[in-house]
C-alpha cells in the first residue's frame, strides 16, 4: 500500500480513538458557546432571527481544530 493511504488510515484512526472525539467536543462546545455569543447574540436574545446554518459552523470548526492539533501531534510520535 502507498505511504500515503497507510498515513491517512492512521491519521483517521487516531482522530476516532484515545479520547479524541471526547475532548474536540467538549473544547467545541465551550469555545463554541463563546463565539456564537459574540457572532449570533443578536440572534440568540431575539432581535434577529438565528443563522442555523453558522450555529452549526461555529461549533463544527472548534471541534475539527481540536481534532486536527491532536491528530497532527500523534502523526509526529514515532509508531511503536
Amino acid at each position: 500500500m502507498p505511504p500515503i493511504i497507510l498515513d491517512l488510515q492512521r491519521a483517521i484512526r487516531y482522530a476516532f480513538s484515545d479520547g479524541t472525539p471526547w475532548r474536540s467536543g467538549c473544547v467545541a462546545l465551550s469555545v463554541g458557546k463563546i463565539l456564537n455569543l459574540i457572532n449570533q447574540g443578536d440572534a440568540i436574545f431575539g432581535a434577529v432571527p438565528i443563522n442555523w446554518t453558522k450555529i452549526f459552523l461555529t461549533y463544527l470548526v472548534p471541534y475539527a481544530v481540536s481534532t486536527y492539533g491532536a491528530v497532527s501531534y500523534r502523526m509526529s510520535r514515532p509508531l511503536t
